[in-house]
């Protein structure tokens, strides 16, 4: 079963808080909120305390085992932006963007492990050699200078001239 919580206008933004949630998806809520803890990023508290949302209202309202409970997915949208001017010379201003976001965890009952996609191995490219006759010469699109011929004039032997 799924539970879902939300974290509506979480000042901080998306891009940021969603290198935070990749590093807890699929670890159970327990060793994800350990991770958080740890992690030196701003955005770790939001996310965290989320996650903890999330299993609290699956205890709560679904009697569900918090040992049993992993983080399925994090979803991150950005929100609205809050704009702010600063004054800068000679009478310009200066614009600040304070940008929000919304954050939503899933969290589900996984008694089993989760099983691991494998890759299918790829067959190694079989190399087949090409016909040498087949190859075409290479055309150039720039014009080439004709090769100089040297002014030569052509030997007569003794017998052509009798």
């Amino acid at each position: 079963m799924e539970v879902v919580a939300t974290a509506k206008w979480v000042r901080t933004t998306a891009r940021k808080a969603r290198l935070v949630a990749a590093l807890v998806e699929g670890l159970p809520v327990d060793e994800a909120i350990t991770v958080l803890s740890y992690t030196p990023r701003s955005a770790a508290t939001d996310v965290s305390k989320v996650i903890k949302s999330a299993a609290a209202n699956a205890e709560h309202n679904y009697n569900l085992d918090r040992s049993t409970l992993r983080v399925k997915r994090i979803e991150i949208e950005a929100a609205s932006i809050i704009k702010r001017f600063r004054p800068r010379a000679q009478g310009r201003a200066y614009s600040i963007f304070k940008r929000t976001s919304h954050l939503r965890a899933f969290v589900a009952d996984d008694l089993q492990p989760r099983a691991r996609r494998r890759r299918p191995a790829a067959a190694a490219p079989v190399a087949t050699p090409a016909p040498a006759a087949a190859a075409a010469p290479r055309r150039t699109t720039r014009a080439r200078k004709p090769a100089e011929t040297p002014d030569v004039e052509p030997q007569v032997t003794e017998a052509e001239n009798e």
